[in-house]
């Protein structure tokens, strides 16, 4: 007994800032705000061709993403997080090229009034469920002024979002690591808070540039892509690259398209060999025991199955 109470006073007494440190580190996590934005964006996207099973109604592929951003809350474990929702225009217009960017005016008001949510709130930490990729574009740049350049973001992605205004494809949703950069469409750019560099951010499970003048973009960014043979059995070349980055705290943007469409089938994009659900879970989980994570984004959800249903429910008697 007296030596255990011996023990209990030399840990109290000998280590006093180590329980110290943990209780300040409690109560910081505890004060820490997170807030869960819900980003239905869905007109960064040119995706109806990509989309077969809607081809009878395209505007349903390309606002599945709406309901995609629904369904990922619905799904997700209900927690006591504050949950906003960015106001996103549901009406389909010409989907007009302006500058180089599809709906460049819609997506420029709907940028807006997410960092006004942002801004308004003030949140340390954001979870975003969208809505195609450029949903991560506000909290991301949020969340680098915030913590002023003390940030990498990780983007595990099949494609690697580096498009810019003028190339063939004018989908704002593969501009979104660029805009995330300060590159792109100058009146969206502007309203951004900050910028990432190209030295904190690193790609992981890229499978598909679509186009020979992407991998050169990447390449002359210099921003490194970890294949998924590298990560399939462990993080630790993740791991490794955000030891180099000299940041306490990251930001991981997931793109259900990186994942195996022989698994699962849940985004936009099916491009073959991709990563398993259990390998993207362990990365995350990995990351965030690694470094601080403060900004989490689950996107490009296309709830094929569901859209069809909704279809199938809206033709019934006494539904309509």
């Amino acid at each position: 007994m007296k030596k255990l109470l011996l023990i209990t006073l030399s840990c109290g007494i000998l280590f006093p800032c180590m329980a110290q440190k943990n209780v300040i580190l409690k109560n910081e996590n505890q004060s820490m705000k997170t807030i869960r934005l819900i980003y239905p964006q869905w007109q960064g996207a040119r995706i109806t061709h990509l989309v077969p099973e809607l081809k009878d109604n395209p505007a349903d592929a390309s606002r599945g993403y709406y309901l995609g951003a629904q369904l990922l809350n619905y799904l997700a474990p209900n927690t006591n997080q504050e949950t906003l929702t960015v106001p996103v225009s549901v009406k389909m217009t010409d989907r007009k090229i302006t500058d180089g960017v599809t709906d460049r005016d819609v997506l420029l008001e709907q940028t807006k009034a997410a960092l006004e949510i942002l801004n308004s709130t003030n949140p340390d930490r954001i979870v975003t469920l969208g809505g195609e990729c450029s949903v991560s574009v506000v909290p991301f740049t949020f969340l680098a002024n915030k913590y002023k350049n003390d940030v990498a973001m990780i983007w595990i992605d099949a494609h690697p979002d580096i498009t810019l205004p003028g190339d063939v494809y004018s989908g704002y949703h593969a501009m979104a690591v660029t805009a995330c950069m300060g590159y792109g469409e100058k009146q969206i750019i502007s309203t951004l808070p900050a910028k990432i560099e190209a030295s904190k951010i690193l790609f992981v499970g890229l499978r598909n540039w679509e186009r020979d003048e992407i991998k050169v973009r990447q390449k002359q960014y210099g921003i490194k892509n970890i294949p998924r043979e590298e990560v399939a059995e462990n993080s630790n070349a993740i791991l490794n690259w955000l030891k180099s980055c000299d940041v306490s705290k990251v930001v991981i943007h997931f793109d259900m398209d990186v994942l195996d469409p022989a698994e699962i089938v849940a985004a936009v994009g099916t491009d073959p060999d991709g990563m398993r659900i259990a390998q993207v879970i362990r990365i995350i989980n990995d990351i965030a025991k690694e470094k601080e994570l403060v900004g989490l984004t689950v996107a490009e959800a296309m709830p094929r199955t569901a859209i069809r249903i909704k279809n199938m429910l809206e033709q019934l008697p006494l539904l309509k």
